[in-house]
């Protein structure tokens, strides 16, 4: 069906230019708002009619009787519809629904993915200071990242996953400080305890490991402690280290992997952050003034000029974040999105201003920035803000104990980023059609279910006769397989894996539908055979999409 829609759209685009040369350009589909009015539906001949001086309904009988006449819509269309003044409706054949059946069957699991495109992304996301477990916000924040890579990879592209953390600064100190006082034998509530300090019962096991002087391994540091409670140092280095392991296993409980670790201390080591600031000066962009030196970012955008370097001779954090994307630039990524709180909203406009200040050949408005609000948990009907374990906020293991890793995934990823969002534990555990996940996931066992039963090789149905295929649920489903690998390409457009949760709620709804109209293990081999296969290739758009969130298809529930 996808290759027919591409033929029936060329058809469109070579009536069109026959009625007004390079009108063929505007040649597209779009969805009925209403259903039963039609398949596909054009707009083009009101938007032709205003430049062609023509009355717009009459422009639509021409170009439907322009369609008509051609071929391939001869054998895929029984009808178009002219309606209001000059909306064409077009409806479908069913045999050209049920070849999207055979589309889905052959491609598999790469049904919907389009070819490389040799072009390299990067997503920035995570990047948590190691300086306690990863909260409910991370989980967000790695559930839209992880998921967004995943679409960028369907529509081609080469992905590269970079979480980047703060591995020095005020606090890792307050961390190492804690900790170390933990050692000493001083606890939250005691005289001399600092108000900043972190509170939680994991800065007491760091204390106990490092008084232990046991060895702690990260993705990306080793560190044995010395035992020693003078040693700040040292603690400092084994907390990071430590913290950094306990922010592994909470990835590893939500299946996120990454392909690099950026170390924020590095940026100066390497001298990044002195070469940036000499770009800057060097470009005549800054100004010294009351000590300080700043960049004159109004120049770009920005709503006032920004400190760059302070008097006490310390750099504003903005300063390495372009010291950062001038690397991620030198690194080949000609698309950058980076995941972060709502929060960072201010820094875009600066870190902007000083990438384009630099004058190193970056793009206006790179990099790209998808912002996300934080999540409020509630269990028994009332919010729960704190875990004994953290101490002040609940963590992502906690909710992905509470629930699951395909729960937190799909309830994280079914709002749009920027929007406040509640997790509800309870539904989150519910195994019923109000817990989304659950109704999602229920379809795709459901089906595998019938398969089961049915026992016969899923081979054979890729050449089963279709024909069978002309009832209107089955015909709804089928123009919804067709949708998924539209909707991919646009959710990847729009940074919108929420995307990809509506319409396999509603691909769900759809086979439900359908499975409650029409028994598919009936007794008429080929009307089997043929059902069996529409419901096959649901079962495999159902396991494509929930691939792309992370969330498992299972065979049954």
């Amino acid at each position: 069906m996808l290759k027919i829609k591409q033929e029936l759209l060329a058809g469109l685009a070579s009536a069109l230019d026959t009625l007004s040369p390079g009108a063929g350009a505007r040649a597209a589909f779009e969805s009925p708002k209403v259903a039963a009015h039609g398949d596909f539906a054009s707009t083009a001949a009101m938007q032709l009619a205003k430049p062609l001086k023509l009355n717009p309904r009459q422009l639509g009988e021409s170009l439907r009787a322009a369609l008509l006449a051609q071929p391939v819509y001869q054998r895929w269309v029984s009808d178009i519809d002219l309606a209001g003044p000059g909306f064409l409706n077009i409806r479908l054949k069913p045999e050209a629904k049920q070849q999207i059946v055979r589309e889905v069957l052959q491609a598999g699991a790469a049904f919907g993915t389009q070819p490389s495109n040799g072009q390299r992304l990067m997503v920035e996301f995570v990047s948590a200071n190691p300086t306690g477990p990863l909260h409910v916000g991370h989980g967000r924040q790695a559930a839209l990242g992880d998921a967004i890579c995943s679409l960028f990879q369907t529509q081609g592209w080469s992905v590269h996953r970079e979480f980047y953390y703060n591995d020095a600064g005020v606090q890792i100190g307050t961390l190492a400080t804690s900790t170390q006082l933990r050692a000493q034998g001083v606890k939250p509530g005691d005289a001399g305890w600092p108000e900043a300090a972190y509170n939680g019962d994991y800065i007491q096991d760091i204390a106990d490991d490092f008084l232990a002087k046991k060895t702690v391994k990260s993705d990306d540091r080793e560190f044995t402690a010395s035992g020693d409670v003078n040693d700040l140092d040292g603690i400092r280095q084994f907390a990071v280290a430590y913290l950094r392991h306990e922010q592994d296993l909470d990835l590893q409980a939500f299946a996120v992997k990454f392909d690099h670790y950026y170390l924020e201390s590095s940026l100066y080591t390497s001298g990044r952050v002195a070469a940036t600031v000499q770009k800057l000066i060097d470009a005549g962009k800054t100004y010294e003034q009351d000590g300080a030196l700043w960049l004159r970012s109004t120049e770009y955008g920005d709503d006032k000029d920004r400190v760059m370097r302070k008097s006490d001779g310390s750099f504003t954090y903005f300063v390495p974040d372009v010291a950062y994307h001038i690397a991620k630039w030198e690194r080949g990524f000609s698309k950058v999105i980076n995941i972060q709180g709502t929060d960072h909203h201010g820094t875009i406009a600066r870190v902007r201003a000083g990438l384009q200040a630099a004058g190193v050949g970056i793009p206006v408005g790179y990099p790209d920035y998808v912002l996300h609000t934080m999540v409020r948990v509630v269990r028994g009907g009332e919010e729960v803000k704190i875990s004994k374990r953290a101490g002040s906020y609940v963590t992502l293991r906690d909710l992905i104990e509470w629930t699951s890793k395909d729960a937190v995934r799909f309830f994280l990823l079914s709002r749009k980023p920027d929007t406040e969002y509640t997790f509800d534990v309870d539904l989150a555990v519910q195994k019923n059609n109000d817990n989304p996940v659950y109704y999602v996931q229920y379809a795709h066992a459901r089906i595998c279910s019938v398969l089961a039963s049915w026992g016969g090789d899923a081979a054979t149905l890729a050449d089963a006769d279709l024909s069978a295929l002309d009832s209107a649920p089955a015909q709804a489903l089928m123009l919804l397989l067709a949708r998924y690998p539209g909707m991919l390409a646009d959710a990847a457009r729009d940074f919108a894996p929420h995307d990809v949760t509506f319409y396999l709620r509603e691909l769900a709804a759809s086979y439900h539908s359908y499975y409650d109209a029409e028994r598919i293990l009936v007794d008429d081999e080929a009307v089997k055979k043929a059902r069996l296969a529409l419901v096959k290739a649901t079962a495999q758009v159902l396991h494509n999409g929930l691939n792309v969130l992370g969330v498992s298809a299972p065979q049954k529930m």
